[in-house]
Order: C-alpha cells, then sequence, then structure tokens
C-alpha cells in the first residue's frame, strides 16, 4: 500500500472517529432534550386545568372525566375519590396517585403502555373538592420522524465526512509527500546503478522532509568521495608497488641465472635487492598507518605536545648524527591521542632529516598555542608543489629519485584531520618549515 493512501486512510478515520464521537454525544443530547421539551409541555398544560375547569363551569359544560386532546396533549381529570386500584383510562391509580392527590407526594412522571401506544404521563393534585388528580400525556413515538432523520443526518455527516477527509488528504499527501517520492527514485537509482549521486532533490525547504534530503545528498557526496579517495589509493599504491617489485624480481631472476651466488655481480644485485624489499616494508608499514588513522577512534586525552617532541628528537639524534637537531619546547598540552601525535612528529622530523645536508640544522619548535613545528636547511619546495606536499603518494620532481613512499606527509595531514586540527608548508629563505596545530587542552 502507497503511503499517501496510508495517510488517506488515517485522516478518514481520524475524521470518521471524531464525527462518530460528536453524533454518539449528539444523538443521546437532542434525545434527551425533545424528552425534557415534552415533559415542560405537559406541566403547563396541568397548570393550566384550573383555569379549563373555570371555562367549564362557567359554559355549564360537564367535566371529562376521560382522556381528551387538546393540541396533541391528552388531558384526564380524575374525580374524587381517587383509590388505589381504580382503573384509570391511561393509567391505574395506585397509592402513590391518592398521595399526590392528597399533597403528600410530588406530582410525577412515568411511561405507560395503552392499547399497544407507548405515553409518557404527568399525574399533579388539582386540589378541587370533587376532583382529585389531573393527568397530562403525549405519546412516545411522537418524536420518532425527527429522531430517526437526525440518525440519518449524523450518519450521513460522518460518511461523508470521513470519504471528504479521505480524499483531500490523498490529494494533500500526494503533495507534501511528493519530495519523498523523489527521494525514493534517487535511492532507488543509486541501489541500481551504485553511482552514488543524489542530484535533483529539493533541500531548500526547513522542514523535516528538506533536512533529510539535505542529509541524504551530503551522505551520498561524502560516500562517493570516499569511494573515489579508495579507488586513488588502489591505484595509487599499485603504481607504488610495482616498481620496487619488478626491481626485486629482475634482481632475483639474475640471480637464478648463470653461477647463482657465485658471480661477481651477485652481492650487488643481493644489497640491491634487500634495499627493494626495505622500500616495500616502509611503503606496507605506511599504507598500514595511512588506513590505520583514517579509520579507527583515536582516543583523546591531555598530551604533552613539548614533551612528545622530545622524545622523538632523541630517537631521532641517535640515526642521524649528520644533522644537527635544535629544539625550542615551551610546555604545551594539547587534547590529542599520543601515539597519533608522536607518529606525525616523527614523519615530519624524518621528512626534514631526509632533505637536510650533512652539517644540517633542523629546529624542532613546540609553542603553547599547540603548534608543532619542523624547520630544515635543505633546497625547499617549489611554490607550484606546496599545495600538493600533503597528498598521498606525491613527490615533488626532485623528490623522485630518493627513497620513501610519498606517504609519510599524509600520514601527518591525516592525524591532524583526526583532531580537528590542520597542517601547513612555509617555505623559508633556505628550506622550508612544516607545522602542525593541534587543539589545546582546556
Amino acid at each position: 500500500m502507497k503511503l499517501r493512501t496510508r495517510v488517506a486512510l488515517a485522516g478518514a478515520a481520524v475524521v470518521g472517529a471524531a464525527l462518530l464521537a460528536a453524533s454518539l454525544v449528539l444523538y443521546p443530547s437532542m434525545e434527551a432534550g425533545l424528552a425534557a421539551q415534552h415533559d415542560g409541555e405537559l406541566v403547563v398544560a396541568a397548570a393550566e386545568a384550573p383555569r379549563l375547569l373555570r371555562s367549564f363551569k362557567a359554559n355549564s359544560t360537564e367535566v371529562p372525566t376521560r382522556p381528551v386532546s387538546a393540541g396533541g396533549t391528552l388531558l384526564q381529570f380524575v374525580p374524587h375519590p381517587a383509590e388505589p386500584g381504580a382503573a384509570g383510562d391511561l393509567a391505574p391509580l395506585t397509592g402513590r396517585d391518592l398521595d399526590v392527590a392528597l399533597g403528600m407526594s410530588p406530582p410525577y412522571f412515568q411511561n405507560v403502555s395503552r392499547d399497544g401506544v407507548l405515553y409518557r404521563v404527568y399525574t399533579a393534585s388539582l386540589g378541587q373538592t370533587d376532583l382529585a388528580l389531573i393527568r397530562t400525556a403525549f405519546t412516545l413515538d411522537r418524536d420518532d420522524l425527527t429522531l430517526n432523520r437526525l440518525k440519518v443526518l449524523l450518519a450521513g455527516l460522518t460518511l461523508g465526512g470521513a470519504l471528504l477527509a479521505g480524499t483531500g488528504a490523498r490529494l494533500l499527501a500526494g503533495r507534501v509527500l511528493r519530495p519523498i517520492g523523489r527521494l525514493t527514485e534517487v535511492v532507488e537509482h543509486v541501489t541500481a546503478t551504485r553511482t552514488l549521486t543524489a542530484a535533483g532533490l529539493d533541500g531548500n525547504g526547513r522542514d523535516e522532509v528538506a533536512r533529510l534530503a539535505r542529509a541524504f545528498t551530503t551522505m551520498t557526496g561524502a560516500l562517493n568521495e570516499s569511494l573515489l579517495a579508495q579507488r586513488r589509493l588502489v591505484a595509487d599504491a599499485s603504481h607504488e608497488l610495482r616498481t620496487p617489485l619488478t626491481s626485486l624480481i629482475t634482481n632475483l631472476e639474475l640471480l637464478a641465472e648463470g653461477r647463482g651466488t657465485a658471480d661477481p655481480q651477485a652481492p650487488a644485485l643481493v644489497r640491491e635487492a634487500h634495499e627493494q624489499a626495505e622500500e616495500l616494508r616502509v611503503l606496507v608499514n605506511d599504507l598500514v598507518e595511512l588506513a590505520r588513522y583514517g579509520d579507527i577512534q583515536i582516543h583523546i586525552e591531555d598530551v604533552r605536545l613539548d614533551l612528545v617532541a622530545e622524545r622523538v628528537l632523541d630517537r631521532a639524534r641517535a640515526r642521524a648524527p649528520h644533522v644537527r637537531l635544535r629544539a625550542e619546547l615551551a610546555e604545551c598540552l594539547v587534547s590529542a591521542d599520543q601515539d597519533a601525535v608522536e607518529r606525525a612528529a616523527a614523519n615530519l622530523v624524518d621528512n626534514a632529516i631526509k632533505w637536510s645536508p650533512p652539517g644540517g640544522e633542523v629546529l624542532v619548535r613546540v609553542d603553547p598555542a599547540g603548534t608543532l613545528s619542523v624547520a630544515d636547511q635543505g633546497p625547499g619546495i617549489a611554490a607550484k608543489d606546496l599545495p600538493f606536499v600533503f597528498d598521498r603518494f606525491y613527490r615533488a620532481e626532485a623528490d623522485r629519485s630518493l627513497p620513501g613512499s610519498g606517504l609519510g606527509l599524509a600520514i601527518v595531514r591525516q592525524i591532524a584531520e583526526a583532531h580537528e586540527g590542520t597542517v601547513r608548508a612555509e617555505p623559508l629563505r633556505q628550506g622550508v618549515r612544516l607545522v602542525l596545530c593541534l587543539p589545546v587542552a582546556t
């Protein structure tokens, strides 16, 4: 069942239930109102009895003791003595009637059946010496026609109102739910074609449907970017892995030919194969790190950035004695994942060492604003390469002959983005300064 049909049925059900509830209240109220009105007419007719008696006596007319019709109301004068058990034309007399005649009980109403017809009877005292009671009555079916018409009217209003509400709800639902229908078409298109595009959705409104359209468009855009990034990563990784693998296989094939390790060129081939294997190891490790910091949830805590930089420098001094490492470390507390920040700092320092000439200086600086900067005295970065320094597998023309995976700085940027921080490269007169900014702990 379509959503608009369900909305129409729900609207019809709600309106129909409301009209039915109103009818169930209105009909009994109308019935009770008519009954009260007719009871009042009986009381008024009984109050007119003394005037009628005076009229009869003035005209020397015999007072009727049998029921007579007067304007749609039956009147009956009951003479003395009003004895219980005596037959009355409207109803037999009872002890209660005697009490009413003597003024010992108030007037009362009762429903009686006479010749198969139901009557509403009002009994009151006349207070005359020769007449004991006055009875007024009307048939209970006098309002049946009116009440039946009311029943038909209320039933028609209930059914008609429900039908009209359902029709109107379906028409309005078609207009209101049109954006949802369009969203459904886009989702089905994405499912069928595997194309993560959500063009044509109207997200300009402020209602829930427009918010859903904007959220879906944003989500598909992010998924599309993620898919494209994964494809680029696979393509770039395949390209980077192909060269060392080819060289490694070639060297192994040369070793397998001729005299093998007895060949004079064997040590050089083994050394080359070892270098290519080491390059593969570094590349694989960097790929694993890149995936790690892109997918897992980092553990945020208060970290002393200056102490992290100091540990990284201590390790770097042991493996890079040809470079002077100078530190200017101010105390700084940041909100970060300690392992991730340490990896980013190590990548920045390793990059600076790789580009520094023998005897060159690398300056590592930490300031209280949450900034870690690493400056080298290498050849620097060309202006055209600055925007791409932190891209995956990007290597400048002068860098392509040097060892490396091209992922170190990409990992730094990914770590920075995971912490809602930033990275940037600043050219110097000699060399370049790479800056990592992290949020300061509050």
